[in-house]
């Protein structure tokens, strides 16, 4: 399961920035996507989210949201229901944060998404540690034939 993760990232690579930051309609399982999407999608597929936090030192830097990171943030997304698969410190770029969520579904993810927002903890701790940032992020659906789904 590493090495498929791994190999993930570097499929997607690091010098492309999103052109859009909202998610496409659908994500999730085949029978949720455009039939020209689902053809290589899991019938059992989830969502996943994988972002990309760069610290651009205005406020704050990359060991803050680290500790973000570590004292709530995680905690706050699963306590809402997104499973955080896992956190990444770049090795080429030691400014970015990249991490990934897994939902069921697009609703499942505006759902956790919403929920998290709402925090009063999220609030408190965005607070505390305010790094500004600037955010990638790529949306996909494992492939029917994946390890991790």
């Amino acid at each position: 399961m590493k090495r498929a993760i791994l190999a993930l990232i570097i499929s997607l690579g690091f010098s492309t920035p999103l052109q859009a930051q909202r998610p496409p309609e659908a994500c999730g399982p085949a029978r949720q996507l455009s039939s020209e999407l689902s053809t290589n999608v899991g019938s059992d597929a989830r969502c996943f989210e994988l972002r990309m936090y760069t610290a651009t030192n205005e406020r704050g830097d990359i060991d803050e949201l680290h500790q973000r990171f570590r004292e709530q943030e995680v905690a706050i997304f699963e306590r809402h229901g997104a499973e955080v698969i896992a956190v990444w410190q770049r090795l080429d770029d030691p400014n970015t944060l990249v991490w990934m969520l897994a939902y069921r579904d697009r609703a499942h993810r505006d759902e956790v998404w919403a929920g998290f927002a709402a925090d009063p903890d999220w609030a408190a701790l965005r607070e505390k540690y305010d790094v500004s940032l600037s955010i990638e992020a790529y949306w996909m659906s494992s492939t029917d034939y994946s390890n991790l789904r």
